[in-house]
């Protein structure tokens, strides 16, 4: 392949997945403004007609928004890229007297890089927060609170980031030719231990966690662990208040170190019995090893880009036809990540089924573990009270949505109850 073809494929699929995604927040803003002043007949008697208006205005806004952070970000790209962005970061830091493809050059390179990153995303977090969150009365953030995040997050960039990425540059240039086999190899098991260390060391560094109290709530969870026999390390409370009104609930860790952690504002929402469905329907995902399955796709998947990057790291066309006179390893690296994005788009459709399908998997193991009309008006709840719409579009949602639409989950858990009757 020449440059010139390259740059033509990169334009070219820069051009189709932006127009796509654009084309696509387009349609699922015009759906939900269509079907605004209805409610869907399956939710008339428990979402009212204000509730469900405001899940529209919210979404409209979230789209809005994220349109502008897409166009924004493909400008950025073709800055850093064909604009020269990289080639100029990677002379100054040449010129600060690191040799180019050095350790410390790769170093000093993917890390200004990475800042311009962070630095273009920052005021979209801020409109976010302060702006979306706070219209719909979600956001409970102070500005000191953000920057507090903020600079904890840099903090943690800098000493887990930094070594990460010196190990992985000492890699790469002292494992020869098969530098991306022993990449990959560590990559994994970076992954696997954060899944250990992540909910003890690092998620307390931004929120309280507390155990779960005493109570209806602790003895229904309690028996619905004993009853699909699972073990975890214990059962969590963080404050999620402290940054916004939204409620959730999630796994965390690995192996002995699983955590369960309920979201303080979901507990406040949630009946016991509600509680009981929706951490029935987090079990699901582990009875169907969906954890595992993510992870070794990929790890299928990461050892194919290790490969894929090893070869272009000896492809003159791949640089130049980015906008990239030098040709070293950490700016092959940088291109990489920059541009398998783009590439990878029309791959979004196909992950959304799969996650889909586990989902509706994880359901239907709720409504065998638990009542599954519980789950429905946990579902119905957290709908109203996160403001998710109940109409999206549905070509957005089959590109975008990782769960299936409100109408289709309920649709289906009244199914399973039925038969379960």
């Amino acid at each position: 392949m020449t440059a010139s073809a390259f740059t033509l494929l990169f334009l070219t699929g820069l051009t189709l997945s932006t127009g796509l995604r654009l084309w696509l927040a387009t349609r699922q803003i015009a759906h939900v403004e269509r079907h605004r002043d209805r409610v869907p007949d399956d939710f008339s008697a428990t979402v009212g007609l204000a509730a469900h208006q405001r899940a529209a205005e919210y979404t409209v806004g979230k789209m809005r928004l994220a349109r502008w952070h897409l166009l924004t970000n493909a400008l950025v790209l073709l800055v850093l890229t064909l604009g020269g962005g990289i080639q100029i970061l990677h002379d100054v830091w040449a010129a600060a007297g690191w040799e180019g493809g050095s350790l410390g050059h790769g170093v000093a390179l993917i890390a200004s890089v990475g800042i311009v990153g962070w630095l273009v995303d920052l005021p979209f977090g801020w409109i976010r927060t302060f702006g979306l969150e706070a219209r719909f009365g979600f956001n409970r953030m102070t500005p000191t609170l953000f920057w507090s995040d903020t600079a904890r997050q840099a903090a943690l960039a800098v000493a887990l980031g930094l070594p990460i990425l010196v190990g992985l540059l000492w890699i790469i240039e002292a494992a020869g030719e098969w530098w991306w086999l022993y990449a990959w190899a560590g990559w994994m098991s970076l992954n696997l231990g954060m899944m250990v260390i992540w909910p003890t060391f690092i998620a307390p560094l931004f929120n309280r966690f507390a155990p779960l109290a005493e109570g209806e709530t602790k003895g229904r969870v309690e028996a619905l662990l004993t009853r699909c026999g699972f073990r975890s390390n214990g059962l969590f409370v963080m404050d999620g208040s402290r940054r916004s009104a939204h409620g959730n609930a999630y796994f965390t860790g690995l192996g002995a170190a699983k955590r369960i952690v309920f979201f303080d504002t979901l507990l406040e929402k949630l009946a016991p019995t509600e509680i009981e469905a929706v951490l029935a329907h987090e079990l699901g995902h582990f009875r169907h090893h969906h954890v595992i399955k993510r992870l070794v796709v990929l790890g299928g998947a990461f050892l194919v880009f290790f490969a894929l990057l090893a070869w272009l790291t000896g492809q003159p066309w791949f640089f130049q036809g980015l906008g990239v006179a030098a040709q070293d390893t950490p700016t092959a690296l940088i291109l990489f990540a920059e541009v398998l994005p783009v590439l990878l788009f029309p791959l979004a459709p196909v992950l959304s089924v799969w996650s889909r399908r586990h989902e509706f998997q994880a359901d239907h193991y709720a409504a065998t573990h638990a009542n599954p009309e519980d789950l429905i008006s946990a579902l119905i709840k957290l709908y109203r009270d996160n403001a998710s719409t109940l109409t999206p579009d549905p070509v957005y949602s089959s590109v975008n949505d990782s769960h299936p639409p409100a109408l289709q989950r309920v649709a289906q858990l009244r199914k399973w109850q039925e038969a379960k009757a």
